[in-house]
Formats: C-alpha cells, sequence, structure tokens
C-alpha cells in the first residue's frame, strides 16, 4: 500500500488544518507524546500559534504481560491506575513496575524539560497528540494526568489510528481527533513513507525551536 503520510511533520500539518477552529486560542497548549508524537505535535503548534510542549507519560504494565497495561504514571509523582486490572497484581509488584516506570519518566523529564518550568494544564484546552494510535493505552494514560494536571478540555489529534481504539479513546477524552481510520490498521508505520525512531536530541531540538 502506499504510504499515507510523508514523515511526522506534513501528518502533523493535516491536524493542524482540522484543529484551525481553536486556531489563536491562548488556553490552547500541544502536548507532544515522547517521542514520537513530538515532531508531529511540532508541525500542529506553529500554525494554531499555540505552545509546544511535551508530555512524558509511562505506561505500567503487567510484569508477565508488559503490553497489558493497568495504569500510568506522569509528571509530579502522577499516578493513574485501572484498579479493575491492577487489583489483580500484589501491592509490591505495583510499586515495582511503578519504581521503575517512575525512574525512567524522570530521566526523559530531565533530558527533555532542562530548564523548562514543571508543565501546568490548570484552565487550559489540551491537545495530545501522536503519531499514530494502535491499542490506544498510553494516550488514555495521557488524558488522565492531563485531567488530573488541570486540563478542562482534552483533545487528542493523531493522523492515524485503529478504529476499535478510537472508539474507546472516545470515552474518555472530550474530543479525538483521527483523519484516518482503516478497518485493517496493522502498524502506524505502515501510514508514513519515513518513520525513523525519533531521537531525544530530535525531541529537545523541537521543544527548544532549533533544527
Amino acid at each position: 500500500m502506499n504510504a499515507t503520510y510523508r514523515d511526522r511533520a506534513e501528518a502533523g500539518a493535516v491536524l493542524a488544518d482540522r484543529l484551525a477552529p481553536i486556531s489563536g486560542d491562548p488556553d490552547v497548549v500541544v502536548l507532544g507524546l515522547v517521542r514520537g508524537g513530538v515532531p508531529v505535535a511540532a508541525a500542529v503548534a506553529e500554525p494554531l500559534g499555540a505552545p509546544l510542549d511535551v508530555l512524558v507519560v509511562r505506561k505500567l504494565g503487567l510484569p508477565e504481560a508488559p503490553e497489558v497495561a493497568f495504569g500510568a504514571v506522569g509528571p509530579g509523582g502522577l499516578r493513574v491506575l485501572n484498579e479493575e486490572i491492577a487489583d489483580r497484581l500484589e501491592p509490591e509488584e505495583v510499586d515495582a513496575v511503578v519504581r521503575a516506570e517512575t525512574a525512567e519518566l524522570e530521566r526523559r523529564e530531565r533530558l527533555y524539560r532542562k530548564d523548562r518550568p514543571p508543565l501546568r494544564l490548570d484552565g487550559r484546552i489540551a491537545v495530545i497528540v501522536d503519531d499514530g494510535l494502535a491499542t490506544g493505552a498510553t494516550a488514555r494514560a495521557a488524558v488522565g494526568v492531563a485531567r488530573q494536571l488541570g486540563a478542562r478540555r482534552v483533545v487528542v489529534a493523531v493522523p492515524v489510528g485503529a478504529p476499535q481504539a478510537y472508539e474507546v479513546l472516545g470515552e474518555t477524552a472530550d474530543e479525538v481527533l483521527c483523519p484516518e481510520l482503516p478497518a485493517d490498521f496493522g502498524a502506524v508505520s505502515r501510514y508514513y513513507a519515513d518513520f525513523h525512531e525519533v531521537s531525544d536530541a530530535e525531541v529537545v531540538a523541537a521543544l527548544t525551536g532549533t533544527r
């Protein structure tokens, strides 16, 4: 199949067009999910005239099945748990996963934020951007974190996604924007001609406005 998008920047430009109604709104902040969502978010934020920031979220996966999330950790020690799944674990198992993921989150926060102040979303419209929506677990966790950080409205914008993940995410986010919802989704990488692994340096460059 032919790729839908040339690269993440082109995908972000498509999202920016769809988000034009909120262009110039001073309450809007665009949040890129690290790492792949940040180049997309950068291409969204600029035409909207909105600040760009990064939302570092670490999924909490079951020890025996890491791809199954029982929650997530976010900045400032925020924790979002899916009690129905987390209750299957012993408290010490939960604590071990939380410690490991918190350590990685703090490493990334130090690296990406540097001298930037802690993320605050009080009363803001948070536009959470990623490069695609496969299971939706990370995006759902990000919505929960954004609400705990005080966002009054949470919009998730992704260039392409699996229909099932899109529907589930719609139950938690105020709005989900996804221009492409192929029935035979497969993997996010299928929809990009250039889907290179985004480096830490690229994230920092996007956040500091350097190229």
